[in-house]
């Protein structure tokens, strides 16, 4: 972290401070619910609670990963009646400013969605330790300062990921395919972990099929993604797995043109048409939700992480396109054997090509 961002951030941490003490009790927006640890226990700050979440860059219209964060946080309100709030970030910058609104505005659950958030989120959970925040898809004991008062929403995406894989090695198999492909957003642990999952479940079901993969360095920019995917094609790609967010509907895009199979991830995107084979999914909305009812019924455990996979339902696949429903008898064998630990640990880092 720079000299001149650590400055910046103290800075707003400060003045966020003095606009809090200048409130004191006069903050009738939050029901009483702000104050002692006792009132846990009481039905009427249980019915108080005030939910926020924070996107990362890809925003809202990313149809996966925000997305997913948004329906949970709606379902909270919805189902728990908690108030809701969701703060969109349109640039690195706006993730400590995010946080630190909803922290003033004394929300009781903070939840930033995504790796990309995680020194935003060590440095004003340390500053705040009266806060509670849970940040999607970061390990809280990771955090810098080590804070105690975030949790983690962690998935193991290589699960799916193989899961997908395994599938599209099937399909490539017996369509005559020489090679399947990822199109991952930027390189970091997430990612790779899907794709390291799909090329192993891809080598399972078919070991001669070649695995292709590439970043776009984007979750944003779909025509970066579908450039992508075309050059995959052109070198014999016939699965395209999409691992990029909103850019990655670029590369669906051109799966779709180029009469090939695509996957998508995260959310259920069979909506897309009859070439998407599957989906990996990791269930986000699930945690989410999960994760404001924690600290709704005073269960919130900051310093330890909540972990979604195949066995417990929280990663998996999605609908099967018209051509994967032949597979699905042994998807779901596989799927089985994956949940009880058969098939063994599945790599969670791309290998260096």
């Amino acid at each position: 972290m720079s000299k001149t961002f650590r400055l910046l951030v103290m800075a707003m941490i400060a003045a966020l401070v003095l606009g809090m003490a200048a409130c004191g009790d006069d903050d009738d927006d939050d029901g009483g619910g702000g104050g002692g640890g006792g009132g846990a226990s009481e039905e009427p700050a249980a019915e108080s609670i005030k939910a926020g979440v924070v996107t990362d860059i890809g925003g809202l219209n990313d149809r996966s990963f925000n997305s997913l964060a948004n329906k949970g946080i709606k379902q909270a309100e919805s189902e728990l009646g908690v108030e809701t709030r969701v703060l969109i970030s349109n640039s690195n910058g706006d993730y400590v400013p995010n946080l630190t609104t909803l922290a003033q505005q004394q929300f009781d659950l903070i939840i930033p969605v995504g790796f990309l958030m995680a020194d935003a989120v060590g440095t004003v959970a340390t500053q705040l330790p009266d806060a509670q925040f849970a940040i999607v898809d970061y390990p809280a004991a990771e955090l810098k300062g080590k804070p105690q008062n975030v949790e983690g929403l962690l998935f193991r995406e290589n699960e799916a990921g193989y899961l997908a894989g395994y599938l599209a090695g099937l399909w490539a198999k017996d369509n005559d395919a020489t090679a399947v492909s990822t199109v991952g957003g930027q390189k970091i642990p997430p990612v790779d972990a899907y794709i390291a999952g799909f090329q192993a479940g891809a080598k399972k079901a078919f070991p001669q099929v070649e695995t292709l993969n590439a970043y776009s360095q984007d979750f944003v920019d779909q025509a970066k993604c579908k450039e992508i995917a075309l050059d995959q094609i052109a070198n014999g790609s016939k699965v395209v797995f999409q691992v990029a967010g909103g850019c990655g509907l670029g590369a669906l895009d051109a799966a779709k043109e180029e009469g090939v199979q695509g996957i998508g991830v995260d959310a259920d995107q069979a909506y897309l048409g009859d070439h998407i084979l599957t989906s990996a999914i990791k269930k986000v909305d699930v945690a989410v939700f999960e994760a404001v009812k924690r600290a709704q019924e005073g269960q919130f455990k900051g310093g330890t992480d909540v972990i979604a996979t195949v066995k417990n339902e929280g990663v998996g696949l999605g609908k099967l396109g018209p051509e994967g429903e032949q597979y699905a008898g042994q998807i779901d064998e596989i799927t089985q054997q994956v949940a009880s630990g058969e098939v063994g640990e599945i790599p969670a880092e791309v290998p260096k090509q």
